[in-house]
């Protein structure tokens, strides 16, 4: 069946009553839906419910298990011991390697876990999916451990419902021992010079999204012309790339297969632990600014517990120690100085030149198009 007629319908099923909002879901991201549309969709046809209690709501006493679902490599090798040890609660904790593999676990009926990690152009998405829980801060007094580029995000504008955990950009990793005069710029991409020694992620975000700031646009633009723009400037480049990989390519970084990277700047750090001959550089263009936060689910059963949890995190040894680990900046002010190598917070200059992610809301659809063009050709 073509995958046009077969999405419209899913959305008639839906409308009707006849397909319930868990299998859209899980439909709609085989047929390869964004989760902004999914959520626009949900949306619109009336089939938003409320969290179980209301924000502020008090919870029982401390439950005896937890249950994390968290990226890969992205906590130090003692912070849950320690807090298992402390608190005596027994943690269970797995990974994942994208948002979309977490929001479309979480939505095919993976009720056990209480605390997952977006990023924070997914939190509103999962809001308006009510995924999350809305949180009682008189559990997490460490709060007032935040930076205040970091109390008040976007994303979640009083954090409502994230606690922002790790923050980083999206910027170039280079070798300099190939690369003596640090690349400025996105167009070192489309230098042929370096062809076949220069991979981008593998992400539609990332990777479009460096080309519509190359020509000075927002990493969030809707333009069917920018974006337009952005796919031509990316298949010059894509001619000179070794590959469309994210973390793997660390590896390659290491060895000297690959020269150039668009890359995380934490995941750049951590390759630097075993190739010193790392750089790292945010183009004079721009780039994107990410958080990724911890949230407490709206089936989470352990709530009171992973309260604990986020209050936890946020003390600033236990901060410090989650960064020294990651390679990733702590959004916790007191962790600074207790990290053997702080990563500091952008420059007034820098910021001018750092975006957040944003919902793509129906245009998902349009950039879905845009990015299956660029890998197809």
């Amino acid at each position: 069946m073509n995958k046009r007629i077969e999405t419209e319908q899913l959305v008639e099923g839906l409308v009707a009553g006849g397909v319930s909002r868990r299998e859209f879901v899980t439909r709609a991201t085989a047929l390869g839906l964004s989760l902004s549309t999914i959520s626009l969709v949900l949306t619109a046809c009336g089939k938003k419910e409320a969290p179980a209690l209301a924000a502020g709501a008090d919870l029982p006493e401390m439950e005896k298990e937890l249950n994390i679902y968290n990226w890969s490599d992205y906590i130090a090798e003692d912070t849950i011991p320690n807090f298992e040890k402390e608190f005596g609660v027994k943690v269970t904790y797995d990974t994942f390697e994208s948002n979309e593999e977490m929001v479309a676990k979480l939505q095919a009926g993976a009720s056990g876990y209480d605390i997952v990690v977006p990023s924070n152009y997914i939190v509103p998405v999962m809001t308006a999916l009510t995924l999350a829980y809305p949180l009682n801060k008189k559990y997490i007094p460490n709060l007032t451990n935040l930076a205040p580029t970091f109390a008040d995000p976007v994303f979640d504008p009083g954090l409502v419902h994230a606690i922002p955990y790790q923050w980083g950009t999206t910027g170039v990793a280079y070798r300099t021992d190939k690369i003596t005069t640090p690349p400025d710029s996105w167009a070192i991409f489309q230098d042929p010079k370096y062809k076949g020694k220069m991979t981008q992620m593998d992400d539609m975000r990332d990777a479009v999204g460096a080309w519509l700031r190359f020509k000075g646009h927002s990493l969030n633009s809707i333009d069917p012309a920018e974006l337009a723009e952005a796919k031509a400037d990316a298949l010059i480049a894509k001619k000179n790339l070794k590959a469309y990989i994210s973390a793997p390519v660390k590896g390659q970084l290491i060895s000297g297969d690959v020269w150039v990277a668009q890359l995380w700047n934490g995941d750049t750090t951590q390759a630097r632990a075993e190739q010193p001959a790392l750089g790292y550089v945010l183009p004079k263009e721009g780039c994107n600014i990410w958080t990724d936060s911890l949230m407490v689910t709206t089936g989470a059963k352990n709530k009171r517990a992973a309260h604990e949890f986020i209050n936890y995190i946020l003390r600033p040894d236990v901060g410090a120690s989650v960064s020294n680990f990651t390679g990733y900046g702590s959004p916790n002010i007191e962790a600074l100085a207790k990290m053997t190598t702080p990563i500091p917070y952008p420059t007034a200059e820098e910021f001018q030149r750092l975006e957040y992610y944003k919902d793509l809301g129906a245009s998902g659809q349009l950039w879905d198009q845009v990015w299956t063009e660029i890998k197809s050709s």
